[in-house]
């Protein structure tokens, strides 16, 4: 290994410790370990850790092609710890700007949609319904005129039918009117029975089904 690969080497796993640092960070703050089940922050741990492996070994493998030295680990720890000293606190300001940014402009996107979508939806919706409702209406009332005018013109029409009906009672014998009414007034009494049979009935079959 040349000594200019060995300088990129160096400077490269400063990077990638500095890098290291970083992604701890973001990747607590994501996490939030206290509100996050043991199983769950557990998986994703190792998740981190593998990735950052194959991030680490990928680019030693661009810079010496893959060859581990004993300064490789130093200048990881150096590039974490500059990080640590110089960099953390600045980068954890802007990290949560940017987050905090990133949710106002969610936030706004989803306002604006509600604004411009939703709520034009929600009141089309409405008109449609109230004007459905006004034709619903306009309909009954004149589904109600024009029974009442069939009503009337059916009674106008059966007035004659019902005058010389009755004229035909009055004209039959009242022998005969007499017993027609008998056999109406004891239908009337036999509908009157049922009627009263009727509740007992229903008492027996409700007894016949819970057997």
């Amino acid at each position: 290994m040349t000594l200019t690969t060995q300088f990129y080497t160096l400077l490269a796993m400063i990077c990638m410790g500095g890098w290291l640092g970083a992604s701890l960070d973001t990747y607590q703050r994501f996490l939030k370990r206290p509100r996050r089940k043991y199983f769950f922050v557990f998986i994703n741990d190792i998740l981190f850790w593998v990735v950052q492996g194959l991030l680490f070994f990928y680019t030693l493998l661009l810079v010496n092609e893959g060859e581990l030295r004993f300064y490789v680990f130093i200048a990881i720890l150096c590039g974490f710890a500059a990080y640590q000293s110089l960099l953390k606190s600045i980068y954890v300001k802007i990290l949560e700007h940017i987050i905090q940014a990133i949710i106002r402009l969610y936030e706004f996107l989803l306002r604006t949609g509600e604004l411009l979508i939703v709520r034009p939806i929600k009141m089309l919706y409405k008109l449609i319904i109230v004007i459905l409702l006004g034709i619903l209406n306009i309909l009954l009332v004149f589904g109600k005129v024009f029974l009442k005018i069939c009503l009337m013109i059916l009674k106008i029409c059966f007035a004659p039918i019902k005058w010389i009906g009755i004229m035909i009672w009055r004209l039959l014998p009242s022998a005969f009117t007499k017993n027609v009414e008998k056999i109406f007034r004891k239908c009337a009494g036999l509908f009157k029975k049922v009627e009263n049979i009727k509740p007992i009935l229903v008492k027996w079959w409700k007894k016949i089904r819970k057997q």
